[in-house]
């Protein structure tokens, strides 16, 4: 194996992804919503506007998405916890230049997750309200990242976090206030931490959870070679998750280090047939126990394009869809993703 830091995020390559040429578009005329994509302007890697119009130009109809958190654009001075209000109204300028129709059918950013610091509890309240009108009518919810694990091989967030954290009775009473506040709460965790979700979830079931990434089963790290134990430690845990109502979960973001495929290694990038054929377990399985109106289909973008194409990717998800039916399948790929974030079509 080359020597690859694999606690890193893949950097795209899109010498490397045009290397297989382009798939035919499956379905061209289905109707998509991205309900998980990221913005940012880092010093070795920019994701704009320019750069998501062009994944969402490659032949896919999306025709709405929604923006999650990324530490992007944040305040550089004021109360600390005010200073990610600074990202919401970056996006929110977005999400208006898409709006005016100059920039094709698809709505950029229609939906926006932004962040609030959870632990202020009830506290968190004011916090929401900043965002809320920051975000120009569009905001859906917040994202507070808690993904931890113990291993130094295992890189969940580059944000800095404590274990237990989604036991902690100060992020219960701040999810009771986003519940109030009519706002969603997006969850990034690995596949260890899902009993601690399940406990969030029944502890404030009037919030309505969005878990990405289909739980986060972990496959780097001391967990490589161990596929099958994960797998059945994932599925059981998420029978669980499953089990209360008011959690839903985004299938997608299969594409980083933390999972273990590992694409970026090979010699070419990944066909859908492969994609779909690698991620069906758990995506399958995920499904099976929610069922397609509490699922829908993601992008994580840019953070996957650097294993896989959005071209591709989607292919992938309609190979994963081809089974359902009419209904199930709109859920999957728009319906849900609606409903949860509370946008019209």
């Amino acid at each position: 194996m080359p020597d690859v830091d694999m606690t890193q995020e893949v950097a795209p390559r899109p010498q490397w992804l045009a290397l297989r040429g382009d798939e035919p578009i499956l379905e061209p005329e289905r109707e998509i919503v991205d309900p998980h994509h990221h913005l940012w302007d880092h010093s070795n890697d920019c994701y704009l506007l320019p750069e998501l119009l062009a994944d969402l130009a490659t032949g896919h109809r999306v025709l709405q998405t929604v923006f999650v958190q990324c530490r992007s654009m944040y305040k550089a001075d004021g109360p600390e916890e005010l200073r990610p209000v600074g990202e919401v109204e970056f996006v929110n300028g977005i999400a208006a230049m898409s709006a005016s129709g100059n920039y094709g059918e698809a709505r950029a950013c229609a939906g926006i997750v932004g962040y609030a610091d959870l632990k202020l509890g009830a506290n968190v309240t004011p916090v929401l309200e900043a965002i809320v009108r920051a975000g120009g009518g569009r905001l859906c919810g917040i994202r507070f990242p808690v993904a931890w694990h113990p291993h130094k091989d295992v890189c969940l967030t580059r944000q800095p976090t404590s274990p237990e954290l989604l036991r902690d009775a100060r992020v219960a009473a701040g999810a009771a206030a986003l519940a109030r506040a009519g706002l969603t709460l997006d969850i990034w965790i690995g596949h260890t931490q899902l009993p601690e979700l399940y406990d969030l979830a029944k502890a404030v079931p009037e919030v309505t959870i969005i878990l990405d990434h289909v739980g986060g089963p972990i496959g780097c790290g001391p967990y490589v070679g161990h596929a099958t134990e994960v797998f059945a430690e994932w599925k059981e845990s998420m029978r669980l998750v499953a089990s209360a109502p008011n959690v839903n979960v985004k299938l997608g973001g299969l594409a980083q280090r933390v999972n273990g495929f590992n694409y970026d290694l090979r010699p070419l990038p990944p066909t859908s047939e492969q994609i779909a054929a690698d991620w069906r377990p758990c995506i399958g399985t995920c499904i099976d126990l929610f069922g397609p109106g509490r699922c829908m289909f993601e992008s994580n973008f840019p953070v996957d394009k650097g294993m896989v194409s959005y071209r591709t990717l989607w292919n992938a998800y309609k190979r994963l869809a081809k089974d359902f039916s009419a209904d199930e399948t709109h859920a999957l790929f728009a319906g849900t993703a609606r409903r949860v974030y509370g946008f019209k079509g």
